[in-house]
């Protein structure tokens, strides 16, 4: 477990992630926001966001299992869900929310298949971490946490009930 890990508060970075959204989101003159959350992280730290938002749409959930551009180095995860998009995204503004923001493959892979949906108007990016170490060109909107850890160690969000962070070693 990494130092101080233990010690953090998720609930009240959600809080705090929360607020920055809803300031966002009132800057940019936006009612109503599609939110969808990255299975299986990213979707529990959107659970709670959309509750704290009280945002109307329904919970949008994407598995970008296979849009990965490294699945075959990684392999693919045996549980692989459906995605489940509630709404056409065509002319939407949406809120994308995963737990851990690294490399940016994942987020590519989830801007990939939701444009598969059509062509949203925005998309603002909310993660809970940020650990740097970014191969792709891709930056958050909304930051809950910054960790700065060696490449050889990985943060997880455990949960869902109660949400803990993790690092190991790889």
């Amino acid at each position: 477990m990494e130092t101080g890990l233990t010690s953090v508060d998720i609930e009240s970075v959600i809080e705090e992630m929360a607020n920055q959204l809803a300031l966002q989101l009132k800057q940019k003159n936006i009612d109503s926001p599609l939110m969808i959350g990255v299975h299986t992280g990213g979707l529990w730290v959107a659970e709670r966001l959309h509750a704290k938002l009280g945002l109307t749409k329904p919970l949008g959930e994407i598995d970008i299992s296979f849009y990965r551009d490294d699945f075959t180095r990684i392999g693919l995860n045996p549980q692989v869900k459906p995605s489940q998009i509630p709404a056409n995204v065509e002319g939407e503004h949406i809120i994308l929310v995963d737990d851990v923001l690294y490399t940016g493959r994942t987020i590519r892979a989830a801007l990939n298949e939701i444009f598969d949906y059509g062509r949203p108007d925005s998309v603002v990016l909310a993660v809970l971490v940020d650990r740097g170490g970014r191969e792709l060109p891709l930056q958050a909107d909304i930051v809950g946490m910054k960790l700065d850890l060696s490449p050889q160690k990985q943060v997880k969000l455990s949960g869902p009930v109660p949400l803990a962070l993790e690092t190991n070693r790889i």
